[in-house]
């Protein structure tokens, strides 16, 4: 967003699902936060639940699924919506989405802990391709690490290394840069959240195996698929 603002192109963002048939908030052109969607329209109301969820309630919220009693049930409580999405309100009512409930990690030490701010924060390293934040039921959060083909290919030139991506993966001086970018994440984490072990893995994510259409990753399948090596990253 902060792309298109600096090219003068306004693109606002806004938040909404079929069961509250539609928009729920957005922001207002001229009001606009990046980062967040925007207020809840008039007529609704939001707050965040104890655990983090995003509750929703107002005339615009469905009353059940069709022939579906359980899962009205579950969705709502008293006349409000729960979304799924874990989010964060302001002093001012912009509302930011950080999570989707069913992704949260819960440590062992019973800590709710949002994986994508941990994910998002270590991409941003230009090596890495993807980021995967492990920790459910866990005693602290680890993580899986794949590298950018096209940057690694680049850097590699840089440094005069092989530009075979495995080979790159164990190599010291890649290793040693992604390390640096952990170190520097965990400084603006809590404890709780800092990534204390990780792992290269030897090959990027692709879709139809890790990658949904959408270039989203399946977790499920990542540590069904990593699980021994996850296991190893706990092992005293």
């Amino acid at each position: 967003m902060r792309f298109f603002a600096s090219l003068g192109l306004e693109v606002l963002e806004v938040y909404g699902q079929t069961e509250g048939t539609g928009l729920t908030t957005m922001n207002r052109p001229e009001h606009a936060r990046i980062g967040t969607v925007g207020q809840a329209l008039r007529g609704n109301e939001i707050r965040i639940a104890d655990d983090g969820e995003i509750l929703v309630r107002g005339g615009v919220v469905f009353n059940a699924y069709y022939k579906e009693p359980d899962a009205t049930a579950e969705a709502l409580h008293g006349g409000w919506l729960h979304t799924g999405d874990v989010g964060e309100l302001d002093a001012d009512g912009y509302l930011r989405i950080t999570d989707r409930k069913k992704d949260l990690i819960i440590t062992g030490g019973g800590k709710n802990i949002s994986p994508s701010n941990i994910e998002r924060a270590l991409q941003r390293q230009r090596l890495v391709a993807h980021a995967v934040a492990i920790g459910d039921r866990r005693p602290f959060v680890s993580a899986l690490v794949t590298l950018d083909p096209e940057e690694a290919a680049e850097f590699a030139h840089e440094h005069r290394l092989s530009d075979d991506i495995e080979t790159l993966a164990r190599d010291p001086t890649v290793r040693g840069e992604i390390d640096r970018h952990v170190q520097e994440v965990n400084h603006r984490l809590s404890n709780v959240e800092q990534v204390k072990k990780w792992t290269l893995l030897p090959k990027d994510f692709t879709v139809g195996d890790e990658l949904t259409p959408t270039l989203k990753v399946k977790r499920k399948v990542v540590a069904e698929k990593y699980a021994a090596l996850i296991d190893g990253l706990y092992e005293k």
